[in-house]
C-alpha cells in the first residue's frame, strides 16, 4: 500500500468495539447497537478524538443509509437545505431510518443554519436521524442540544490504557506497512498529541515516507530556540519569524504557546507583558479549532512583534 492512501481513513474502525473510547462512553454507543435504536445525537470534543468515526461506525453496525456533510466546508443554508431534503424525503434501500451525520456543526451559523436545522430534524424525523458533531458545544443552539441526546467525548480517567491500547493499534499499521520503527518513540507520539489520535496516524503516516521511524522525528521543545525566535521578533525579521514557526510545527500548539508564554519575561519589557499574554490567550484558544496551525501561530507572533517591546 502506497502513502497516497491516507491511513486515517483506510484504518477508521468500522465497529463500535474496536474504536479506541473509554469504557464508559464506549458502552453507551454499544447499547445503541444492541437495541438497533439511534437517536439524534450531539457528539462533542477534541479534534480527533473518534466523533465522526463513531457515528460512522453506528451507521454502519444498524444497517443505516447516511449522508456526511461537513459544517465548515457546506455551511450555506440553501446547499444545506437542497442536500439534506433530497436525502432525508426518500425512503431507505436498507430499510429503517437514513441518518445525516453534520461533521463541525458548531462552524454553521447559529443564527440562519442552525435555526433551520431544528426544523430539518422536526420535518423528517419519521425518516430519518441526525448525528451533529462539534468541537465546542456552547456554540450549538439550545433548541438544537434539546432534541439531542448530548454525549461529550471526555477522558476522565484510564489515559494510559487508552494510549496503550492506541499503540497496539499503531504498531499493527506499521507492521503492516512494512515501516520500521522504535515502540519508544511511537509511544512518545502518541503521548504527545493523545487524545488526538488523527494526528497520531497523520504524523506516523509523514514520518514513514522514509521507511523508518526513530528517535529522529521527534523535536524537544526544550530545545527550541526561544533565544533566537525573540531575536527575530526584536528585529522585525517577519520571514525568519515564519522560518521559525515551520520549522517547528511538529510540536503541539498548544506546548509551543506554554513555551512562548514561560519565556515571556526574559525577552519582553515588563511593561508589554500583559499585552502578549492576552495575545497568546486569545490564538491559544483559536488553535484548538483553525484549520491552518501554521496560519495561526504566525499571527500570534506578528501580533507580538507589532505590540510589545523587547529587551
Amino acid at each position: 500500500m502506497t502513502n497516497q492512501i491516507l491511513w486515517v481513513e483506510h484504518y477508521r474502525p468500522k465497529k463500535i468495539s474496536d474504536c479506541i473510547l473509554p469504557k464508559a462512553l464506549k458502552k453507551t454507543f454499544l447499547e445503541f447497537v444492541a437495541k438497533r435504536e439511534l437517536p439524534n445525537l450531539l457528539l462533542s470534543g477534541g479534534s480527533g478524538v473518534g466523533k465522526t468515526t463513531v457515528a460512522r461506525a453506528l451507521c454502519e453496525e444498524l444497517d443505516r443509509d447516511y449522508m456526511i456533510i461537513n459544517g465548515s466546508e457546506e455551511s450555506g443554508i440553501d446547499i444545506l437545505r437542497t442536500k439534506i431534503k433530497n436525502f432525508a424525503s426518500t425512503v431507505s434501500l436498507q430499510g429503517g431510518q437514513k441518518v445525516v451525520i453534520l461533521d463541525e456543526a458548531d462552524y454553521l451559523n447559529p443564527q440562519s443554519t442552525q435555526p433551520a436545522l431544528r426544523g430539518f430534524i422536526e420535518e423528517f424525523h419519521n425518516n430519518c436521524r441526525f448525528i451533529f458533531t462539534c468541537n465546542f458545544k456552547n456554540r450549538i443552539i439550545e433548541p438544537l442540544h434539546s432534541r439531542c441526546s448530548v454525549i461529550e467525548f471526555k477522558i476522565n480517567g484510564g489515559r494510559q490504557q487508552l494510549a496503550a491500547q492506541l499503540l497496539d493499534r499503531c504498531a499493527v499499521i506499521l507492521n503492516e506497512q512494512n515501516v520500521e520503527y522504535d515502540g519508544k518513540v511511537v509511544a512518545e507520539l502518541i503521548m504527545k498529541h493523545f487524545p488526538d489520535n488523527r494526528r497520531v496516524l497523520n504524523e506516523l503516516q509523514r514520518y514513514s515516507v522514509s521507511g523508518q521511524i526513530d528517535s529522529g522525528i521527534l523535536v524537544n521543545l526544550s530545545e527550541l530556540s526561544m533565544k533566537e525566535l525573540a531575536n527575530h521578533l526584536k528585529e522585525k525579521e517577519f520571514t525568519q519569524v515564519r522560518k521559525w514557526v515551520v520549522d517547528n510545527l511538529d510540536n503541539d500548539p498548544i506546548k509551543i504557546f506554554r513555551k512562548i508564554y514561560d519565556n515571556l519575561y526574559n525577552y519582553v519589557t515588563p511593561s508589554t507583558i500583559p499585552a502578549a499574554v492576552i495575545i497568546i490567550g486569545e490564538y491559544q484558544y483559536k488553535s484548538a479549532f483553525v484549520a491552518d496551525q501554521e496560519i495561526n501561530l504566525l499571527a500570534c507572533l506578528t501580533e507580538i512583534m507589532s505590540q510589545c517591546q523587547f529587551k
